[in-house]
């Protein structure tokens, strides 16, 4: 029997099912012929904003244009299990090996998964999941915070990123949940995400400052790191500095910037937390981006109501719309993904983990 065809999310007095498929329509639009994703036409295109249309298409229905994307990211996987920072459409622009950008694959790998049930593509998926999360965990300290990349030459960044630690986390646990599925156990990789949530809940100082930044805000949130009382009492405290009332959140707390995208990134920290109404009001906000054809401004400066960047709609905007509308729904398999977390493996404590590390190592000491 073939699936149930997809049908676009909705949000009661915001969005409408078609209104939320003509937004993956223009992802869909700009998407290149070899299946990358740039930010806009002409632009450059990065594994994770990449990944993050490609779940928007596919749960719009655009099953067959988010498989063009994967098979994109596989055929530009380096050996060594990573993406550069950014590619054109027929070169490579940045060649730094960024780990948060590389680690993402697996969230969209377990997204595409939950919505399809395509086990074919899950195996597939998996030699592209494997080494990138190897790489990734490579660049692990000690401490358990992951440093933020690598040079070409193998050389590492010497500082690690709240915002790219948290977001690492959460796709470690999708990766890990991907492994699960298929039969493979990686008990180091738990081991990793226990360290990991570790970090970022108990060590701030481990991470260079980005105070300024609303992602080092929410992304613990998001990201599931932080449990829901600890998760609202958390959005609580900078509330007030990074949310403009009616507007959106600002890209930084000491300039009037309201990203599309940001916004749509704390109302799912919101929903993680089971602030529904908050979230919500916070989603309908975006509306006053939204352009006749469905595109989205990428930010926008006030009071003086200048785009910015000036002109750019960007397909990376429009896909955290849809995902943010995916999770206000709340009714296709993917709603939860990075709001109830349920699809994910859990976070263990540190103590458990390195016991299941530890069983795995007398099981098979090679």
């Amino acid at each position: 029997m073939p699936p149930d065809p997809i049908v676009a999310p909705s949000v009661e007095g915001v969005l409408s099912a078609d209104q939320v498929r003509v937004t993956a329509a223009g992802i869909a639009e700009w998407q290149l012929p070899n299946g990358m994703i740039p930010w806009f036409p002409g632009g450059h295109a990065d594994a994770w904003n990449h990944t993050e249309a490609a779940m928007a298409l596919a749960r719009t229905g655009f099953v067959a244009e988010a498989e063009r994307a994967y098979e994109w990211l596989r055929a530009m996987q380096r050996p060594d299990g990573a993406w550069h920072q950014y590619y054109l459409a027929d070169t490579i622009e940045q060649d730094k090996l960024d780990a948060n950008t590389c680690a993402y694959v697996a969230a969209g790998v377990l997204h595409h998964w939950l919505l399809t049930g395509d086990r074919g593509f899950l195996e597939t998926m998996w030699a592209v999941v494997e080494p990138a999360i190897d790489f990734v965990l490579e660049l692990q300290t000690p401490r358990g915070e992951i440093l933020w990349a690598r040079h070409t030459d193998g050389t590492p960044w010497s500082f690690a990123l709240l915002t790219g630690s948290s977001s690492i986390c959460h796709s470690l646990r999708c990766a890990i949940a991907i492994a699960s599925e298929l039969g493979h156990e990686r008990p180091d990789w738990e081991l990793s995400a226990a360290q990991l949530g570790h970090v970022i809940e108990h060590e701030p100082d481990a991470f260079a400052p980005k105070h300024r930044w609303a992602m080092d805000w929410y992304y613990p949130v998001l990201a599931g790191v932080l449990d829901a009382e600890r998760g609202r009492t958390h959005l609580a405290d900078r509330y007030d500095t990074f949310v403009m009332a009616g507007k959106g959140v600002r890209c930084v707390s000491d300039r009037p910037w309201v990203t599309v995208a940001e916004t749509c990134e704390c109302t799912l920290a919101h929903l993680a937390v089971g602030e529904y109404e908050r979230a919500a009001e916070m989603f309908s906000w975006t509306l006053s981006q939204r352009t006749d054809d469905g595109r989205y401004w990428t930010g926008i400066v006030y009071p003086q109501h200048d785009h910015f960047p000036a002109g750019e709609q960007s397909t990376y905007t429009a896909a955290a719309v849809v995902l943010a509308a995916d999770a206000l729904d709340g009714s296709s398999p993917t709603a939860e993904l990075f709001t109830g977390h349920r699809a994910l493996a859990p976070l263990l404590s540190i103590d458990d983990a390195s016991a299941r590390a530890g069983d795995a190592e007398v099981r098979d000491p090679n």
